[in-house]
């Protein structure tokens, strides 16, 4: 089945999706910045005997990037990488420091890029390999309250589906995963980059946002889901680029794509709790109400 390189493998959709891969019989290598975390994928490699490979890997360093990649391919072919090492937060663009804003590209879109570089020569030399891009349903509708998360989730999108067309000659298929909310920490780890202020002017934007995600944390869709439809991506034979995973993400793109830009954008306006709550649920199926 070859071999695979996770990023981001610490807990969550890495973790869920390293073990996945290789309870498939794909050797994996779980990388994540710091080895101290891996304690609970260690615990079930060794469990379940499974072909599991733990590395030192920090996205936001080229060094560490080179040297990771460099280790494995000493080992053995990558067939397969998946970037899936992110970090999120929640807060109006006007109290974004710009060195948050630029901290959050540099993992969810730099990062990715440095990992696709170092891997894909080897992938096109060999004419074969499958490139897997953790996005979001943010990077396919323009979330407010999270402006730099979700634009550095639309630039992956534009890479990657891009980067489908320029290396499909070589044999070389990309895939976007593009999530809902799903349980797991996050939201914990975004904190550094999250205001909720009570008074700030933007308190209306912020109070939707977090009911927005409150409303996807109570479908309560599991990491294991994403880590199946990356599995099945992978292994699979199919074409297609784009895949949704979760009831929210689908109502959030279906319930947009049915809008024009000006009524997105009129969502911003104030109006009372109840009146944006019925208005939500009509257009994009999914109840904020607690």
């Amino acid at each position: 089945m070859g071999s695979a390189l996770v990023t981001g493998t610490s807990t969550g959709i890495g973790l869920a999706t390293a073990l996945r891969l290789a309870r498939g019989g794909i050797t994996t290598y779980a990388t994540m910045r710091d080895v101290g975390k891996a304690k609970a994928i260690e615990e079930a490699s060794a469990a379940q005997a499974l072909p599991i490979k733990v590395r030192v890997l920090d996205v936001t360093q080229p060094q560490s990037v080179c040297e990771c990649v460099e280790g494995i391919l000493a080992e053995t072919d990558i067939d397969i990488l998946v970037n899936n090492a992110g970090v999120a937060g929640a807060t109006p663009l006007e109290l974004v420091e710009e060195d948050k804003h630029r901290a959050m590209f540099e993992t969810n879109y730099f990062g990715v890029m440095r990992m696709i570089r170092a891997v894909l020569p080897q992938m096109r030399e060999r004419r074969t390999g499958t490139i897997v891009n953790l996005s979001s349903v943010a990077g396919r509708v323009a979330i407010p309250n999270q402006v730099p998360y979700s634009a550095s989730k639309w630039a992956l999108e534009c890479a990657s589906e891009a980067l489908a067309h320029e290396v499909r000659c070589f044999g070389i298929r990309v895939k976007i995963i593009e999530p809902g909310v799903i349980i797991t920490n996050i939201f914990d780890n975004a904190a550094e980059h999250t205001v909720f202020d009570k008074g700030s002017p933007y308190a209306d934007i912020m109070r939707r946002n977090g009911k927005f995600y409150a409303a996807g944390l109570r479908r309560a869709t599991q990491p294991d889901a994403v880590a199946d439809t990356i599995f099945d991506a992978v292994t699979g034979d199919s074409e297609q680029l784009r895949y949704l995973v979760g009831a929210d993400a689908a109502g959030w793109v279906e319930g947009r794509a049915a809008m024009s830009d000006e009524q997105w954008v009129a969502m911003g306006d104030k109006m009372p709790a109840d009146d944006y709550d019925a208005w939500f649920l009509k257009h994009f199926s999914i109840d904020l109400r607690g």
